[in-house]
């Protein structure tokens, strides 16, 4: 066989490798159950304080 047959057999069966790797980490994630979000009413608010601001009127 020549060289480029060989990178084309390894990066082949790199590739299976990663695939079947990649279907397997999704399946394991997959059977941790439903995915819900955050509760909302948990988390901190950021308190926002807002003072009137003094306005000058120029008459000219």
């Amino acid at each position: 066989m020549n060289r480029s047959k060989i990178v084309a057999i390894i990066t082949g069966v790199f590739s299976l490798i990663l695939a079947i790797a990649y279907l397997l980490l999704v399946q394991i994630l997959d059977f941790r159950g439903e995915m819900k979000p955050a509760p909302i009413s948990e988390m901190e608010q950021p308190v926002s304080i807002v003072t009137p601001s003094s306005t000058n009127i120029l008459i000219s």
